[in-house]
């Protein structure tokens, strides 16, 4: 039903989870524990669903929050369940015990982070966009006005699409070699003329080493890869299906 990092782990008093497909009611294309809010799945399967999560973090079901993600580089500061709607945004970091930050994805990068310390998390939604604009530095930042180091900070990025899987556009490529001419390093041709393939891990990597991390760590997981526990945006693409399920990945601090 879900994977964990042994660095997460290890913190005390500290609960997280990248959750994948399994282990839910949902059917079909969404089967089976589809979180996504904004997925078109039957919206009480997707509640069972979430409560299944919350559970597992031994939190209440409405104290699994999550947000209305927009590719931004956008953080909130979250205290408790959100009154109305949910945020726009793409992490969220606090210091409230009890409360689970989950973001949602099906080929973006999850990543967790915690410096349990000094008892402050957040977690991120990280596409390209994200990424490339700054999601994880905005990340570090929020946290560490709630009194985090980011030098004592783990930030563990979970399953994603990987390298061998993501093919992209030659004005993709210029996007990010205009703005820096060592993001070449990125990039390996693919078997299409005029394409490559991107390694969005080790961009995110590159960003947070950059950015000073404590310690960062990939589990080195494709969505597009293993499509038996993942979903995957761009496997939904290829099938030629209508919608796709969403990835949760979730922390809290234990009340």
């Amino acid at each position: 039903m879900f994977i964990t990092s042994p660095d997460l782990g290890a913190l005390p008093g500290i609960r997280h989870a990248f959750f994948t497909r399994e282990g839910g009611v949902s059917q079909g294309i969404y089967a089976s524990l589809n979180g996504g809010l904004g997925s078109q799945d039957d919206q009480a399967n997707i509640a069972v669903n979430r409560a299944r999560m919350a559970t597992a973090l031994k939190v209440a079901p409405e104290r699994l929050i999550s947000l209305y993600q927009v590719h931004s580089a956008d953080v909130v500061v979250a205290t408790g369940p959100w009154s109305g709607e949910r945020p726009k945004a793409d992490a969220m970091v606090t210091a409230t015990p009890g409360l689970a930050l989950g973001v949602s994805t099906a080929d973006c990068g999850p990543i967790l982070f915690a410096d349990a310390e000094a008892g402050v998390v957040g977690a991120a939604h990280s596409g390209w966009k994200g990424a490339f604009t700054g999601i994880a530095e905005a990340t570090l930042a929020a946290m560490e006005r709630l009194g985090a180091r980011r030098e004592r900070t783990i930030a563990v990025l979970g399953p994603m699409i990987g390298p061998k899987a993501y093919e992209v556009g030659p004005e993709f490529v210029a996007r990010f070699t205009d703005a820096n001419a060592a993001n070449s390093a990125f990039f390996r041709p693919s078997q299409r003329a005029g394409h490559a393939m991107f390694d969005l891990p080790a961009y995110i990597a590159a960003r947070f080493a950059a950015a000073g991390i404590g310690r960062f760590v990939d589990l080195g997981l494709c969505t597009y890869s293993d499509p038996a526990r993942f979903f995957s945006y761009r496997m939904t693409t290829h099938r030629s299906e209508p919608d796709y399920g969403r990835l949760i990945s979730a922390i809290a601090i234990e009340a």
